[in-house]
């Protein structure tokens, strides 16, 4: 059974977006959209194609957002997806394929996918997904004014490996032997992983433990990783955000567990597959955003004019039943505190 804690404000907001969505079904397209219109929606992405779109934790957002706001596929709208199958030697052809589709509105799910396209294109109108920070990248000039063609939604507000690490030390605070050594998972093919891992070994210097790097980018390598893990003394491990080890989350919950090792991730996928814990964005959240910028941009709007969004909400989510089976007793206060606890 999953818990969940509801505000009734978000309710009613939900309640209200429905209704609109609804309104605008009846007069046959949103308020405010190009009457008879049927626009077209292009969206890279660098993982593999889920196998069920609608109902995926992260990109069933897009189709649902844009149900909420009125598009409806089928009749205003038609969406053509393409994704890379975690290749990134993929992503400039795919993003071409879309260009000389000539969408209306081009959504990219994550950085190489929102960079190819950005050189694919200074025409179409792109709105990123599930990035890190787009200044950092050299996609646009500012999160106020973005310029150019491009805008959308950050996937964090700076870094939470740090805080991430904190929950986790929190969490096996009582664990016997204590934690000395935490595991980082990180991928080599990802630029970032490598500045999270030093704010995570200076965040390390103040809990007096010591971070152990583990590199993996296939399925094998991950097998090997855990292993290595084990070898190195480790005590938990942190699991840092990516395409790759979040469809791989099955097996990463199944290692840990094997090797007893408590677990933080970035997203609830993982604690869902049976990891101990994750802190991050609501990625079908996330997603659901870009609807908004979508709209906005079929209506008539400008990226250049619309500001690059940030998440301001984080959610706790942890597995009680992986907790147990870990032995571990979790505190009251990250009771209170989490989202979703998982029974």
């Amino acid at each position: 059974m999953n818990t969940r804690r509801e505000f009734v404000v978000a309710v009613g907001a939900g309640a209200l977006v429905s209704a609109f969505a609804a309104l605008a079904q009846q007069r046959g397209g949103p308020p405010g959209a190009v009457a008879g219109k049927i626009w077209r929606l292009g969206i890279l992405g660098f993982p593999q194609r889920p196998a069920l779109l609608e109902t995926h934790y992260a990109w069933g957002g897009i189709p649902q957002g844009l149900r909420d706001h009125g598009y409806i596929e089928g009749r205003n709208l038609v969406i053509e997806w393409r994704f890379a199958d975690n290749d990134a030697r993929r992503l400039p052809a795919l993003a071409a394929e879309l260009v000389q589709w000539k969408p209306d509105v081009l959504v990219a799910g994550g950085d190489q996918a929102a960079l190819e396209l950005k050189n694919a294109t200074t025409t179409i109108p792109i709105v990123t997904a599930a990035i890190g920070d787009p200044l950092s990248i050299g996609l646009i000039k500012s999160l106020a004014r973005p310029g150019g063609n491009i805008t959308g939604v950050t996937n964090v507000a700076g870094d939470l490996a740090p805080k991430q690490l904190e929950l986790l030390l929190a969490l096996v605070a009582g664990a016997t032997p204590r934690v000395a050594r935490v595991a980082v998972l990180i991928n080599p093919a990802a630029a970032p992983h490598y500045e999270r891992l030093q704010s995570i070994q200076a965040a390390a210097r103040t809990f007096a433990i010591s971070i152990v790097p583990v590199e993996a980018q296939n399925p094998a390598q991950i097998d090997a990783a855990f292993a290595a893990m084990q070898q190195q003394g480790a005590g938990a491990v942190l699991v840092l955000v990516h395409p790759f080890f979040q469809q791989r989350s099955q097996q990463i919950a199944e290692l840990a567990t094997r090797y007893r090792l408590p677990s933080m991730t970035g997203a609830s996928i993982y604690p869902e597959a049976g990891c101990l814990m994750s802190y991050g964005t609501n990625f079908y959240e996330h997603f659901r955003r870009v609807a908004y910028y979508v709209d906005r941009i079929f209506k008539g709007a400008k990226p250049a004019d619309l500001p690059f969004e940030q998440p301001t909400r984080f959610e706790l989510v942890i597995n009680a039943r992986s907790a147990k089976a870990l032995g571990l007793t979790i505190p009251q206060a990250l009771l209170i505190s989490a989202g979703k606890v998982i029974e």
